[in-house]
C-alpha cells in the first residue's frame, strides 16, 4: 500500500513540474521579443512602391480627362477605359502591376502590347475575368516612354474602377501585398482547418453519443466562410493554380451560405421553427439554381445576381435573429445567452462584409474571420457543456436502466414466487392469473387503452403478493379463523404494499396491493377508504378477486353456481363494490364474457438476457428453503406426525376428491400417566401411538391435533374396511402398551364418520367428534361410527332423534366441554340432578335443543355460521332466566334446561330468544328452530316436541 501511495504522489507532481517549465520557457520567449534586439526583415514602404505619375483618361470620343489613381469613374459596362501616363526619366523598376477588378487588362509601352491579363478564355462560365493582379515586365530602358493601360469589364459594379498601380521588383510587390492582406489569408487558412476539425469533431461526437451535434453544422459554416475568405484574398493567385475557380467559389458560397446556417440554428433550437427554416432553405436552393442557370446561359453573371443572394442571406439572418429573440422570450435561451451574443456578432460582421462589396473592395473577409473565430470559441464552450450534460444524462440513464433491471429482476422473482406459492395449494392455484384476466376484461369494457389494460393485468397479478408474509397455518386453515388469525391475515395488503413500494415499472401496483380489500361503504381494510377514495384500479381488482373466490373450489366447499354468485355480487352493490363497476361486471357475467377457456397468462416485462435462469434458480432455492423450514415447523417432533394445520388441510383437500372415513382419535388416561409416572412416560405413550398411526395408516392422512388428540382420513374405504383398519390399530396399541408398565393404563377411543366426495369438512369433523364423545360417554376404549348413532335412533321421530340421543348421553355423563356458562360435564351433572328431582319431587323441567338451519338457496359460509352462532349465544344469555342453564352442544346447536316453566310458556320464552337473535343478526340466511322434552326417566319420555 505504501508503494502505491508513492507512485500516486509522483504522478501528481509530474504535471506540476511540466507546467512550471513551460511557463518559464514562455516568459523567457516573451522577454526576448520585448527586450531583445530587432532582427525582423524591414517592412516595405508602400509609398516607395506606388507609381505616382500623372494620368489621363482617353475617352471613346477622343476627349482627354486628367484622373487620379486609384479612382472610380463613370463608364458603361463593356466599354474599354484607356489610361495614359509616361515613365519618369529615372525609372528603373523591373515590373509594374495593377489589380484587376473583374477586368481584362492590356499594357502598351510606346504603342507596343507588352502584357495582357484575361481569364475569360480559361473559365468559360464567366463573361468577366476574375479579379487578380496583372503584371507587366519593365526595365530602365523604358524610362521616358508612354505607358497605356486598357481596362475592360462587363459588370456595372466594377466598370470605371482604377486600382493602385505598383512598380518595383515583382517579389517586392507581392511582399507589399502580403504585408497588407496576408493576415486575412492566414486567418482564412486557420478557419478552414478549424472548420474541418469541427466537422470531424461533431461527427465523432455523433458516433459516440448516437446523436447529431450542432457542431457539425457549425463546422460547415466555418469551412464555407474560410473558403469565401480565401476566394476574396488579394493573394489568391499564389494559393491555387486556377484562381478563377476560387473566385467563382466565392459566389457559390454566398448562394449556399443560408443552408448550413439554417441547419445549425435549427439544431440549436431543437426544430421549434422547422417550418419557416424549411421555406428559407427552399428559397436559397431555388436561388442557387436560378442564378447558376443565368450564369451558364450568359444572361446574367453571378456578380449581377449577387444582390438577390445577399437579400436571401440577410432575410435568413434576420429570421434566425427573430427566432432567437422569441426563444429567449419564452425561456428557451436561459443557458445560451453567450450564444445569442455570438450570433449578434456574426450578423454584424456578415452585414459589414455584404455592404463592403458595394462600397470598398479591399476588406477581403477580415471581419468575417474575426467574428467566426469568436463564434467558434463560444460554441466550443457550449459544446463542452452539452457533452457534460450528455454524460450526466448518460450516467442517469445507466442508473435508471440499472434500477429498471433491478425492478425487473424483483418483479420476476415476485411473479414466480407468487405462482410457486399458489401452486402449493390446489385450491388457490391460478387465482392471481384469473383475477388479472377478469380485471383486464372489466377494464377493457370500460374503454381503457390496450396499454392501460395490460398494465392493470400485470399489477393485478401481484395483488396478493403480501400473503408471502402470512403463515401457511392461517392461509390454509379449513375452518373459521379466530379473531387473532383474522387480524394477522388483514395485514397482507400492507405487507404487499411494502414489498412493491419501489416498483415503478408497473403503474398502480402498490395501490392495488394495498387497497383491494377496501369496501365502497368504507368498512374495508386496511385504511377504511370509502367510495371514490379507493383507487379505481383497486376497485376493479376487488370485484375480480371476489368473483374468483366464489367461482373457485375451496377446501371447505365446491364452486358456487353462477346464479348464486350473481345474486351475491348484486346484493353487495354499493356496499362492498363500486355500483357502476358492479353493473358493468354483471353485464359481462350475463353475456358470458368472463368464461375462461384456457389458463390465462400475464405478459411479463421484457426479460433481462441471462437472468431468467438465474431467477428461476433463486426462486427454486428459496422455495426449497421455505419448504424445509415449513416441514420443520409443521411436524410434531414427539410423534413424527404432521401438526394440526397440515393434517386438517390435507384431509379437507382429499375430502373434496374422494370418499372415505374421517377418524377422530383420543388417548385416554394420559393425564393420569403424567401425574403418576411423569411426563416422560406420557411422552412415551404419545410417541408409541404416533409410530403406530404412521405404520398402520401409511398411505393416509394422519396428524396430531394437539395434546392427546389425533386425526386420520382414510380415502376410498368402506365402513367395513375402516372398521378392520381401526381394529388393527387398537390391537397393536394394546400389544405395545403391555410391554411398558408405566403406560399400561393408556387406552384409545375413536369416533368415525363415513364421508362422501364433496362433503363439508367442517360438518364431517363435527360428526366424528360427536362419535368420539359418544364412545367416551359409554366407557371409553372403543370406536363408534356416527352413522351407527343415527341408525340406533332411527326408530324415534326424526325431529327429535338428536335430542333423544343427547338426553341419553347426558344421563350417562361425559367429558365434552361446551362453550357457554357451563362446560358439558357440569351441564350433564345438573341434568342428572334435575332428573332425580323429578323422581322424588315431581319437579317439572324441560330440556330444549336450539338448532340453526340453513335457509334454502343460501350457501353456509363459515364466517356467516360463526356470526349467527355468536348472535344466538348472546340472545340466549340475555333472554333466559337466572335459574335456567345453557351450554353449546355442537357446531350448530345449543342446549337449555328450563327450570319448572309452564309448558305453555316455553314457546314464549323461545320467541323472546329468537326475536333477539334476529335483531342482533339482521340476516335471514339461517333460521332457528327448537325441540324440547320433559326431563324424566327415559322409559317415561318417549316423545319430544319440535317447533320452528
Amino acid at each position: 500500500m505504501n508503494t502505491n501511495r508513492k507512485k500516486n504522489t509522483g504522478g501528481e507532481k509530474s504535471p506540476i513540474v511540466f507546467y512550471l517549465l513551460i511557463a518559464a520557457v514562455t516568459l523567457w520567449f516573451l522577454a526576448a521579443q520585448i527586450f531583445g534586439s530587432d532582427q525582423s526583415v524591414p517592412e516595405i514602404s508602400e509609398k516607395d512602391m506606388i507609381f505616382t505619375g500623372s494620368f489621363t483618361w482617353e475617352k471613346a470620343d477622343g476627349s482627354i480627362e486628367p484622373i487620379s489613381v486609384p479612382g472610380h469613374y463613370e463608364l458603361p459596362a463593356g466599354e474599354t477605359m484607356t489610361i495614359r501616363t509616361t515613365f519618369p526619366s529615372n525609372y528603373d523598376a523591373t515590373a509594374i502591376a495593377i489589380r484587376s477588378s473583374l477586368q481584362d487588362i492590356r499594357f502598351y509601352i510606346d504603342g507596343e502590347l507588352r502584357a495582357e491579363y484575361s481569364t475569360r478564355t480559361d473559365h468559360s462560365i464567366r463573361k468577366n475575368s476574375s479579379s487578380g493582379y496583372a503584371f507587366c515586365d519593365t526595365s530602365a530602358q523604358d524610362a521616358g516612354k508612354e505607358l497605356v493601360i486598357e481596362l475592360t469589364t462587363y459588370t456595372n459594379n466594377y466598370s470605371g474602377v482604377v486600382n493602385t498601380i505598383y512598380n518595383g521588383d515583382r517579389s517586392d510587390i507581392w511582399r507589399l501585398i502580403y504585408q497588407d492582406y496576408g493576415l486575412a489569408t492566414v486567418i482564412a487558412f486557420f478557419l478552414l482547418f478549424a472548420g474541418f476539425v469541427t466537422v470531424l469533431f461533431g461527427a465523432a461526437l455523433g458516433i459516440v453519443y448516437h446523436s447529431r451535434f450542432d457542431m457539425e453544422y457549425l463546422g460547415w459554416c466555418i469551412m464555407m466562410a474560410s473558403a469565401w475568405m480565401l476566394g476574396e484574398s488579394k493573394i489568391r493567385q499564389l494559393l491555387v493554380p486556377n484562381q478563377s475557380a476560387l473566385g467563382t467559389l466565392c459566389f457559390l458560397i454566398i448562394l449556399l451560405a443560408p443552408l448550413p446556417l439554417l441547419l445549425y440554428v435549427n439544431s440549436i433550437q431543437c426544430g421549434r421553427h422547422k417550418t419557416i427554416f424549411s421555406w428559407l432553405s427552399f428559397a436559397a436552393i431555388l436561388n442557387f439554381f436560378v442564378c447558376t442557370l443565368l450564369q451558364l446561359t450568359g444572361i446574367a453573371d453571378y456578380i449581377q445576381t449577387m444582390p438577390i443572394a445577399h437579400i436571401v442571406l440577410i432575410i435568413t439572418l434576420v429570421v434566425m435573429l427573430v427566432t432567437f429573440l422569441l426563444d429567449a422570450r419564452h425561456g428557451y435561451m436561459e443557458k445560451d445567452h453567450l450564444l445569442l451574443f455570438g450570433f449578434f456578432i456574426v450578423i454584424a460582421v456578415v452585414s459589414i462584409e455584404s455592404i463592403s462589396v458595394y462600397m470598398i473592395v479591399s476588406i477581403s473577409g477580415i471581419f468575417i474571420g474575426v467574428g467566426t473565430l469568436i463564434f467558434l470559441f463560444i460554441n466550443i464552450i457550449r459544446t463542452i457543456r452539452h457533452v457534460h450534460e450528455l454524460e450526466v444524462a448518460h450516467q442517469e440513464d445507466k442508473f435508471r436502466q440499472s434500477q429498471e433491471q433491478l425492478e425487473k429482476i424483483s418483479l420476476q422473482i415476485m411473479q414466480m414466487l407468487s405462482t410457486t406459492l399458489e401452486a402449493k395449494d390446489e385450491y388457490t392455484k391460478g387465482h392471481s392469473l384469473r383475477v388479472a384476466e377478469y380485471s383486464a376484461r372489466l377494464a377493457k369494457a370500460l374503454g381503457w387503452s390496450d396499454e392501460d389494460v395490460q398494465n392493470l393485468k400485470q399489477a393485478a397479478y401481484l395483488h396478493d403478493i403480501g400473503k408471502v408474509g402470512i403463515p401457511d397455518t392461517i392461509l390454509n386453515k379449513p375452518s373459521k379463523l379466530s379473531e387473532e388469525e383474522y387480524a394477522i391475515i388483514k395485514q397482507h395488503p400492507l405487507i404487499g404494499a411494502e414489498i412493491l413500494k419501489n416498483i415503478s415499472l408497473i403503474r398502480h401496483v402498490t395501490e392495488i396491493a394495498r387497497s383491494h380489500h377496501e369496501r365502497y361503504d368504507g368498512k374495508g381494510y386496511p385504511d377504511g377508504l370509502k367510495g371514490e377514495e379507493i383507487p379505481i384500479h383497486a376497485r376493479i381488482v376487488a370485484l375480480a378477486d371476489s368473483y374468483d373466490a366464489m367461482n373457485s373450489r375451496r377446501i371447505y366447499r365446491a364452486p358456487l353456481p353462477q346464479n348464486i354468485i350473481r345474486e351475491e355480487i348484486a346484493k353487495n352493490r354499493g356496499t362492498q363494490f363500486d355500483p357502476k363497476l358492479t353493473d358493468l361486471f354483471l353485464k359481462l357475467m350475463d353475456h358470458g364474457e368472463l368464461k375462461l377457456e384456457d389458463t390465462p397468462t400475464v405478459e411479463s416485462l421484457s426479460p433481462i438476457p441471462g437472468m431468467e435462469l438465474e431467477v428461476s434458480r433463486f426462486v427454486s432455492d428459496l422455495m426449497s428453503t421455505l419448504r424445509s423450514q415449513e416441514d420443520a415447523e409443521n411436524f410434531d417432533l414427539l410423534t413424527g406426525l404432521p401438526l394440526r394445520n397440515v393434517g386438517e388441510r390435507l384431509a379437507a383437500q382429499l375430502l373434496q376428491e374422494h370418499n372415505g372415513c374421517l377418524i377422530f382419535l383420543d388417548m385416554d388416561n394420559l393425564k393420569q400417566i403424567n401425574d403418576i409416572y411423569g411426563h416422560k412416560a406420557g411422552d412415551r405413550a404419545l410417541r408409541t401411538l404416533g409410530h403406530l398411526l404412521s405404520e398402520c395408516f401409511e398411505d393416509s392422512v394422519v396428524c396430531r391435533l394437539g395434546g392427546d388428540e389425533f386425526l386420520v382420513f382414510l380415502a376410498d374405504v368402506s365402513q367395513d374396511s375402516a372398521t378392520e383398519e381401526i381394529q388393527k390399530l387398537f390391537d397393536r396399541f394394546h400389544t405395545a402398551k403391555a410391554n411398558d408398565l408405566e403406560i399400561r393404563s393408556a387406552s384409545i377411543s375413536a369416533g368415525l364418520c363415513m364421508c362422501s366426495k364433496g362433503d363439508s369438512f367442517e360438518d364431517r369433523y363435527s360428526k366424528a367428534d360427536k362419535a368420539l364423545y359418544y364412545v367416551k360417554q359409554n366407557g371409553k376404549e372403543g370406536f363408534f361410527f356416527y352413522q351407527q348413532m343415527e341408525q340406533e335412533y332411527m326408530k324415534k321421530p326424526s325431529s327429535g332423534k338428536d335430542l333423544a340421543l343427547v338426553a341419553k348421553a347426558l344421563q350417562e355423563s361425559g367429558m365434552y366441554h361446551g362453550a357457554l356458562d357451563l362446560d358439558y360435564r357440569d351441564f350433564a351433572r345438573i341434568f342428572e340432578y334435575i332428573n332425580n328431582l323429578w323422581d322424588r319431587h315431581l319437579c317439572h323441567c324441560y330440556l330444549v335443543m336450539v338448532t340453526l338451519e340453513t335457509a334454502p338457496d343460501h350457501v353456509p359460509y363459515i364466517e356467516n355460521i360463526e356470526q349467527a352462532l355468536e348472535c344466538m349465544e348472546q340472545a340466549i344469555r340475555e333472554k333466559i332466566r337466572k335459574v335456567d342453564i345453557c351450554t353449546r352442544y355442537s357446531s350448530m346447536q345449543y342446549l337449555i334446561i328450563l327450570f319448572e316453566p309452564e309448558e305453555s310458556q316455553i314457546p314464549k320464552v323461545m320467541d323472546r330468544i329468537f326475536i333477539q337473535y334476529y335483531k342482533l343478526y339482521g340476516k335471514n340466511n339461517f333460521y332457528p328452530r327448537y325441540d324440547y322434552t320433559a326431563i324424566q326417566n327415559e322409559s317415561k319420555n318417549e316423545e319430544s316436541r319440535r317447533t320452528d
